[in-house]
C-alpha cells in the first residue's frame, strides 16, 4: 500500500481522507539584513490555525516546504502537527542561491545528491524525522544559476534514488518550464515534479506545457494579493481546469512569515480552504474536481501514483 512519509512516520495514503495544503511553512527563518521580519515562529498561533483548519475544513495533511538554509525546524513542525491533530510532511534540498549553504558551492552534483539521500534515509538535522519529498528547490530567474542548476540536478538524482517527488520554487513563477525540463533530463518522471508559484506567472502556455507532459502546476500563493490579486489567480486556475488539467493542479497559501497569520491581520492557512474554495464552488467547480484539487492530487504527487 502506498504511504506518505510524515513527521510521525509512514502513513497509508488511504488515511489521508481530509483536505490538504501542498505548500506551507510551519517554522521558517529567512531573515536577512534587508528583511529582519522574514521569520515564522509564533508556534502557539500556528497550532491554533492548524487546529481550526482541521475542525472547520477537515484539514488532514500539510506539506512544509522548508528545506536546508531556510531555518528548517522539523521538531517544531512535528510538535505543531501533533498538537493540531494533523499529518505533516517535511522536506529536504536547497532553496534559491541567496539561501544556499556552503556545500552547494563546494560539492559536485553527485556528492550533493548522495548527501540528500543520506538525510532522506536517516532523518533531518540529527532527528529520526525523515523528509517526505524534496523542496522547495529554488531558482530565481529565467534560467538557474550554475549553483541552482547543481541543486536542481542533485535533487532529481536523490528523488530517483529514493522514490520521492520534487517541488520547486520558481521565483515569482519565472523559469518554471526550464526547471521542469531540467528535472526531466535527469531521469525524474514528470508526475514526480511540481513547479512552484505558477499562479504568479501570467502565461498560461507555461502551465499547460508542464501539465501536458504530466507534471504538476502549483497555484500556491493564494491570499498574497500584493503579488497578484486572488481574482486573477482564480481566473487562471479556472482556465487551467476548463482546459482539462484539473488533475495537475496543487493548491496552497505559502504562509511564510508571522505577518501572514490571522492573528496578525493576515489571511492565514485557512484562506485557500475557505475563501478560495467557496469562490471555486460559486464558479461551478463540481465536488469531484474539488476533491482532486484539495486532496487527491497532493496524495498522488507524494506517493507517485499516476492516476
Amino acid at each position: 500500500m502506498a504511504t506518505v512519509e510524515t513527521t510521525a512516520g509512514p502513513v497509508p495514503a488511504d488515511r489521508i481522507t481530509g483536505t490538504t495544503l501542498a505548500h506551507e511553512h510551519l517554522a521558517i527563518d529567512l531573515r536577512t539584513p534587508e528583511d529582519a521580519a522574514g521569520t515564522l515562529a509564533q508556534e502557539a498561533d500556528i497550532i491554533d490555525e492548524m487546529r481550526d483548519c482541521r475542525e472547520r475544513f477537515g484539514l488532514s495533511l500539510v506539506v512544509d516546504l522548508t528545506c536546508r538554509g531556510m531555518g528548517r525546524d522539523v521538531e517544531a513542525v512535528d510538535r505543531i502537527a501533533r498538537a493540531a491533530g494533523i499529518h505533516a510532511v517535511v522536506s529536504t534540498g536547497y532553496y534559491y542561491q541567496k539561501f544556499h549553504r556552503p556545500e552547494v558551492a563546494r560539492l559536485d552534483v553527485e556528492a550533493l545528491a548522495a548527501d540528500l539521500v543520506e538525510e532522506i534515509e536517516t532523518g533531518c538535522d540529527g532527528t529520526r524525522i525523515r523528509p517526505g519529498l524534496l523542496g522547495e528547490i529554488g531558482s530565481h530567474g529565467e534560467t538557474p544559476t550554475p549553483a541552482e542548476e547543481r541543486s536542481l540536478r542533485a535533487s532529481a538524482l536523490a528523488a530517483v534514488a529514493t522514490g520521492l517527488s520534487v517541488a520547486t520554487h520558481a521565483h515569482l513563477g519565472n523559469g518554471g518550464l526550464g526547471q521542469f525540463e531540467l528535472l526531466l533530463s535527469c531521469g525524474l518522471a514528470p508526475h514526480r515534479i511540481s513547479i512552484g508559484h505558477q499562479d504568479l506567472w501570467r502565461d498560461a502556455a507555461q502551465h499547460r506545457a508542464i501539465a501536458e507532459q504530466g507534471g504538476y502546476v502549483a497555484f500556491d500563493t493564494f491570499g498574497k494579493n500584493s503579488y497578484r490579486p486572488d481574482q486573477e489567480r482564480v481566473t487562471a486556475l479556472l482556465g487551467f481546469i476548463e482546459a482539462g488539467y484539473a488533475e495537475r493542479a496543487l493548491l496552497s497559501n505559502d504562509v511564510s512569515r508571522d505577518s501572514y497569520l490571522r492573528v496578525n491581520g493576515g489571511t492565514g492557512y485557512s484562506h485557500v480552504l475557505d475563501t478560495t474554495a467557496a469562490t471555486l464552488r460559486a464558479a461551478g467547480v463540481d465536488q469531484p474536481t474539488m476533491e482532486l484539487l484539495f486532496r487527491r492530487n497532493l496524495v498522488r504527487f507524494l506517493t507517485g501514483e499516476q492516476s
